[in-house]
């Protein structure tokens, strides 16, 4: 199935495995890479040179385009997009929007630009900065998150911007894919269906939570970082939603020395960085100090497999998932799906 987004970064169909902290590591962007989607690797809970390990890794297993997430606002972003030059890597992704600067420096490189976004004039402005392609996550999707759902968003964005868009959130099957193609779409971006695969290395009594989670045990709760953040309700959550600022606080603190260490960041750095995620949200300081949190709280559950000291980031589609396929057996799904609701919509028609 060719479509703006195959054409522009190469891949075989129409479907992005999204860049999960903790989660999209080389095993599962490989695995994605090589059954025909877009793999995207997460590399902002890694060092520098741990990016530049995990990059050669994956092009160690696989001869397909790949991409790399990065956190435009992160105070060594110029460094790790020195990486993805370098290391020929195809496509950048950001969580944030990136400046017009590393825009144009990644493109002048032959690198795809391609920034999530959760707002129209986020899409709008990206665009007017030279991006490639956009994926728009709706209000359905795991992890940080807006207020719009997928469905009002998309078509906002799609009527707004002449580049590809990609649609995120709430999208699971082949039914979804000619959905969001209906609407205007390039292709689909998948988080959590691709979390819940053989081939991501989360812990199995993790993913055993997520398969016998429901639709109404997925919530949004600002307790982890001052900031709407979609995941599985569990006891820690509502613990955290029940602590008060001090308790919370002193948590932060703790965990933002645990990830300070892990990451390789000096605490000057750790600063910067929360001024840049402070910079145009109206977080209190106490909400900047709480976004420690984040980090290792998805690194419990998603690594050490603790979910009860973690958290468990994850769209609301985690309630009507219920098994583990391969990536490849994924994909070929998917496009299996879609070609029939494609084929039954010809024959109505006719």
């Amino acid at each position: 199935m060719e479509t703006a987004l195959t054409k522009l970064v190469g891949v075989r169909h129409p479907i992005v495995q999204t860049g999960m902290g903790w989660v999209a590591g080389p095993r599962l962007v490989s695995a994605s890479a090589n059954a025909g989607a877009l793999g995207i690797l997460a590399s902002a809970t890694m060092t520098v040179e741990g990016l530049r390990g995990a990059v050669r890794e994956v092009k160690s297993r696989t001869d397909a385009p790949f991409g790399v997430n990065l956190r435009a606002d992160a105070g060594d972003a110029h460094e790790r997009v020195r990486i993805i030059i370098d290391e020929g890597v195809k496509v950048a992704s950001f969580a944030l929007a990136p400046s017009r600067e590393l825009i144009a420096e990644l493109k002048d490189a032959g690198v795809v630009v391609i920034p999530s976004v959760g707002a129209r004039r986020h899409a709008e402005k990206v665009a007017a900065w030279g991006a490639d392609a956009v994926i728009v996550q709706g209000g359905e999707g795991g992890g940080h998150t807006g207020e719009v759902a997928t469905t009002v968003l998309l078509p906002q964005v799609v009527d707004a911007v002449e580049i590809p868009v990609v649609a995120a959130g709430g999208f699971f099957d082949g039914r979804g894919l000619v959905a969001a193609l209906a609407y205007g779409a390039a292709g689909i971006a998948m988080g959590t269906r691709f979390l819940l695969t053989s081939d991501s290395t989360v812990p199995d009594a993790v993913k055993a939570e997520y398969l016998a989670a429901t639709v109404k045990d997925v919530t949004v709760t600002r307790a982890v970082d001052g900031l709407p953040h979609r995941m599985l309700r569990t006891d820690l959550v509502n613990s955290l939603e029940g602590a008060g600022r001090t308790r919370s606080l002193a948590r932060a603190v703790r965990r933002a020395a645990g990830f300070r260490k892990l990451s390789g960041l000096t605490w000057p750095g750790m600063i910067r960085d929360g001024l840049a995620l402070k910079h145009g949200k109206n977080l209190s300081w106490s909400q900047v100090l709480l976004a420690a949190n984040t980090p290792m709280l998805l690194r419990a559950s998603m690594v050490e497999g603790r979910t009860d000291l973690g958290v468990m980031a994850s769209g609301q589609v985690a309630g009507v998932i219920d098994d583990l396929p391969s990536c490849a057996e994924l994909v070929e799904r998917v496009m299996a799906d879609a070609e029939r609701v494609l084929q039954e919509l010809a024959v109505a028609k006719h």
